[in-house]
């Protein structure tokens, strides 16, 4: 199968394009979640009812969350929680707090994680959550309310052994620890082992905080060493869209390692230095003003100049559909590396491997959280702990594994690399489907 192929069921049904045009940013990417689910199940020669069976939640649930304001207001948002699959184990996803959040979204991105885990090896299905709110107007005092009644409304899901949350966009340690003690106060007891993502002093573990940045920089470093020209990281133009959570330590990382990171951008601008940036003093400044706007050692640019620059590694690390198919034929990096969960958009992948440009896909690039989150919830089962070192070669190994599997199959395939990991992680968790059954 190449690129060009458009999926089909195994009856013969065309599956198109998505429509880019959906009216909402979560629309599309389940969207483009369906249709990557499309290509892998044709590869495969999955039947039309494992198909639909793969394609479907196998929970969804949609709770109203009301806040009370510092000033008295009640407010009522939406929350949501996801189970896509839990054939090869308890959900896991992580809980994001976004005005944009809405069910589709979620189920997109519980989706792409029953794929992730599946593709790395690890023991779980796909979850995700979120609550349709903005946390950078609320208080932390009402952000805790919001987490605390969000997590009482969806407590029959989750669990150690059902269903275990995580930090996402808009959320960190600290609303992991409020919901671990919200759902501790129900149990009675303390259950450390119900998120990842907590505070070390609660059970966290150490290396979590950037993991998901590491994985995205052994994922960069792999697919260089793996280009024609065997390119040494050394001297390797970067640059990463969403200098966030992710992003920033994602570009410190890669520039520890010898790249040279020439731009950067948040919401709030865009900044480029052709000689390599300073990225500890750009973090410091985005630290202490909330943005690299005006950092004074690189000149401005553009959101859409960042994504359209001639460097050897765009990082795409903010949200969903950045790289479309308006902006695809202009994109000049050799390599695109996902740190963010859907940011190119199928029309977009058509184009890119038209152009020559080698895409490492979401579900293996930035899997590096869900690696570590899994660490820490066998630590915390096993009421034991690693020290960071052990942690970080225990998370090269899976994300290495990963990538040369990834990469033999698309070499022998005859594939990209998103078809390759869909097609192991779609396969596997095909494959715990047929050997569990069904019941009754």
């Amino acid at each position: 199968m190449t690129i060009t192929d458009f999926p089909t069921t195994a009856s013969g049904v065309r599956t198109p394009i998505p429509d880019l045009h959906a009216p909402s940013l979560g629309e599309r990417a389940l969207a483009a979640a369906r249709f990557q689910l499309a290509e892998a199940s044709r590869f495969l020669g999955l039947d039309d009812g494992m198909h639909h069976m793969l394609a479907t939640p196998r929970r969804s649930l949609t709770v109203s969350v009301p806040v009370r304001r510092e000033d008295g207001r009640l407010e009522v948002v939406q929350g949501h929680r996801v189970q896509h699959n839990l054939s090869r184990g308890p959900a896991k996803g992580g809980i994001r707090f976004h005005p944009a959040t809405d069910l589709a979204e979620v189920t997109a991105l519980a989706m792409w994680m029953t794929w992730k885990c599946a593709l790395v090896g690890i023991p779980y299905g796909g979850a995700k959550g979120g609550v349709a709110v903005d946390p950078a107007v609320l208080t932390t005092r009402e952000l805790e309310r919001v987490t605390r009644r969000y997590v009482n409304e969806i407590l029959p899901l989750i669990g150690p052994e059902k269903d275990i949350p995580a930090p996402d966009v808009g959320t960190d340690e600290q609303t992991m620890a409020w919901i671990m003690d919200t759902y501790s106060a129900n149990a009675g007891y303390s259950v450390p082992g119900v998120v990842t993502g907590k505070p070390t002093a609660l059970g966290g573990s150490l290396g979590r905080a950037g993991a998901t940045s590491r994985g995205v920089q052994i994922a960069a470093l792999q697919a260089l060493a793996q280009l024609s020209r065997a390119r040494s990281p050394e001297g390797a133009t970067v640059a990463v869209q969403g200098f966030g959570k992710v992003g920033a330590l994602a570009a410190q990382y890669l520039a520890d390692a010898g790249c040279r990171v020439v731009a950067v951008s948040d919401a709030g601008g865009a900044v480029v230095r052709p000689s390599g940036l300073d990225v500890a003093a750009l973090r410091a400044h985005a630290a202490e003003t909330g943005s690299v706007h005006g950092y004074r050692e690189a000149d401005p640019l553009s959101h859409d100049e960042l994504l359209e620059l001639d460097v050897d590694v765009l990082v795409p690390a903010a949200l969903e559909g950045v790289i479309t198919a308006d902006n695809a034929p202009r994109v000049r990096a050799r390599l695109v590396v996902e740190g963010a969960n859907g940011p190119t958009t199928p029309e977009a992948d058509l184009i890119l491997a038209g152009n020559g440009v080698t895409v490492v896909p979401d579900i293996l690039a930035n899997a590096g959280g869900v690696i570590v989150s899994y660490l820490e919830w066998v630590q915390n089962t096993q009421a034991y702990s690693w020290s960071a070192g052990e942690v970080e070669v225990k998370l090269r190994d899976l994300m290495e594994n990963a990538y040369r599997a990834v990469a033999d199959l698309a070499a022998e395939r005859d594939l990209t690399l998103r078809q390759a990991a869909h097609a192991i992680g779609v396969g596997r968790v095909a494959e715990a489907h047929r050997m569990r059954g069904l019941y009754p």
